[in-house]
């Protein structure tokens, strides 16, 4: 199965931390300009780094006078009898736990990862071990031990519900935004795909109720952790923030609508990943018959599917999840695939959709989107030359890595080149599949519950393929972290991305800290409504202005 990065950017309509302990000492820079004090930046050693948690004590180490502790283990392995079960809590250590490297990605295609070597290198992929073993999460904090109270940013990563992990992209290093805003950044792995959602309960009874939605339950066991144990760290429990991009921001939607995460986190960042909606129990439960019937098992035998190898079971799956979607006819997007489902328990509601569920009620919200979430040319320059027509005829059958607008198109395109005048029929391209169509409704759900919301676009165009980048789907996430200078492969480096960098990592600061992105450095930044749909637009010069876009999307064909 390939990774659905690509696939869930459509499907949203959305309109790895670190690298390796090695490359970090070596090329990760602090963001601060000016000379560099010439002394020992890294400590590690037996009586550096030590921190407690209910389970043990683990051992980090020190870079930059930033501690890091890595693959710190927040539930057992998933393996065997724990496949398709909620998370169980880890094994307590009487040693002191070396939390010095990543831990395991959960289990996800990973073959010809790298085939891609233009992707490869612009998204710098970071990957490691693979395993059923993977529940870990990261801190970065500026110091341990003290009793402060920090702001917690809670990192949850993309990759639809089927890749990634928390070491993804170098832009997810939480050194230079703990550095920055004295906060305390907490990033995890938890399960994906068939192994956190392949929902048995139709099939298995009981017992395999909760099988749908144990990926979701990882991140509220990682919450739980941080909930207990981030005081020890220099965090502060009740002020957390979870901040998620692409399928990370669809998990964090998701969040908010769990009851058994109220309460473990107190705001919410959606980046390029707004999900209103999630999986069908009906579908959801005869996709879990399917695989059964594939596995060649019944529902006297499913222990069978907990004991074979994961890859095995990985892949008797994902011929079922197409067959089953073959089978369902066009449409569905995630409806269609391994993710959260609507079960009445664990997720009682789609989030958003018709209405926002209570328990998000009174949680504030930042949503954002790219401008330009796909560019079809960034790594094929004849594209610079298509020309409306073929821009039409393109967006007929395809938009983006989705459904195309059918009959619509002409008029989608018409829409977009007369609110977008100049823009050639690439970027007309882009602009209409990357529309801000699904974030704006996610938005207008939102702004009815009592806590503000605050939307923004990002369009800061990067100077790199020959300027054919544009805003590309992840790019904004390193400009929240202040990495920048860290993650050149999507900026370039230097002055003019660290100058709007200093003011989103500034404005998510303000936010963690109140609720409130104001009073950063940014021109003043309206509370979204439905009426005027106040946008603040990110770029070298930052402005606000009400829905930019408004006029281009009436034209798109309705959501579903």
């Amino acid at each position: 199965m390939k990774s659905n990065r690509r696939q869930f950017v459509h499907t949203l309509g959305t309109g790895s931390a670190g690298i390796a302990l090695g490359n970090t000492v070596a090329a990760a820079p602090t963001q601060a300009v000016g000379k560099r004090p010439d002394k020992q930046v890294l400590l590690v050693g037996d009586n550096i780094a030590v921190a407690g948690t209910e389970y043990g004590k683990v051992r980090g180490y020190v870079l930059r006078e930033i501690f890091y502790f890595l693959g710190i283990p927040y539930g057992a392995d998933t393996s065997g009898a724990n496949r398709f079960m909620p998370p169980q809590k880890p094994k307590s250590w009487s040693n002191v736990y070396p939390a010095l490297w990543w831990g395991n990605s959960a289990p996800q295609n990973m073959e010809n990862r790298y085939e891609n070597k233009y992707a490869s290198f612009r998204d710098h992929w970071n990957y490691d071990d693979v395993s059923e073993d993977c529940l870990r999460l990261n801190v970065f904090t500026p110091s341990t031990g003290e009793g402060k109270k920090r702001p917690v940013l809670f990192w949850i990563h993309g990759g639809g519900f089927t890749a990634g992990n928390g070491i993804e992209q170098d832009g997810y290093n939480g050194e230079n935004f703990a550095r920055f805003g004295d906060i305390v950044f907490v990033s995890i792995n938890h399960r994906l795909g068939p192994l956190g959602f392949c929902n048995l309960a139709g099939v298995g009874g009981e017992k395999f109720a909760a099988s749908g939605n144990v990926g979701m339950l990882d991140i509220v066991a990682a919450l739980e952790w941080v909930r207990d144990n981030i005081a020890n760290f220099g965090g502060d429990p009740s002020n957390v923030t979870i901040m998620g991009q692409s399928g990370g921001g669809a998990k964090v939607c998701t969040l908010t609508a769990m009851p058994c995460a109220k309460g473990l986190f107190h705001k919410a960042v959606v980046l390029s990943g707004a999900a209103r909606k999630s999986g069908d129990k009906t579908y959801s439960e005869s996709l879990g018959v399917a695989v059964v019937k594939e596995a060649g098992l019944t529902s006297d035998d499913l222990s069978k599917l907990q004991t074979m190898p994961w890859k095995d079971f990985y892949a008797i799956a994902t011929k079922a999840q197409q067959a089953r979607a073959k089978e369902a006819g066009p449409g569905g997007g995630l409806q269609r695939g391994f993710g959260p489902v609507v079960d009445g328990t664990i997720l009682p509601q789609h989030p958003y959709d018709p209405e926002g569920a209570p328990t998000a009620a009174n949680i504030p919200m930042i949503i954002s989107s790219v401008q330009n979430e796909q560019s079809p040319d960034w790594n094929d320059s004849s594209l610079e030359s298509i020309t409306f027509e073929q821009v039409v005829e393109k967006l007929n059958t395809r938009a983006g890595f989705g459904a195309g607008f059918g009959d619509k198109a002409q008029e989608v395109v018409d829409s977009y080149a007369k609110a977008f005048p100049g823009r050639k029929p690439v970027e007309i391209w882009s602009l209409a599949s990357s529309n801000r169509q699904s974030l704006v409704a996610l938005a207008d759900v939102k702004s009815k519950q009592p806590a503000p919301v605050y939307v923004n676009w990002f369009t800061w165009q990067p100077p790199l393929f020959d300027n054919r980048m544009r805003a590309f789907h992840c790019v904004d996430i390193c400009f929240w972290f202040y990495n920048t200078d860290l993650m050149l492969t999507h900026t370039g480096g230097g002055p003019r991305p660290r100058a709007l960098s200093t003011k989103m990592a500034g404005a998510l600061l303000q936010f963690m800290k109140t609720g409130d992105p104001n009073g950063s450095g940014l021109p003043k930044w309206p509370k979204y409504s439905a009426a005027n749909g106040e946008t603040m637009v990110f770029d070298d010069t930052c402005i606000a202005k009400n829905d930019p876009d408004r006029n281009a999307r009436k034209a798109l064909p309705a959501l579903a």
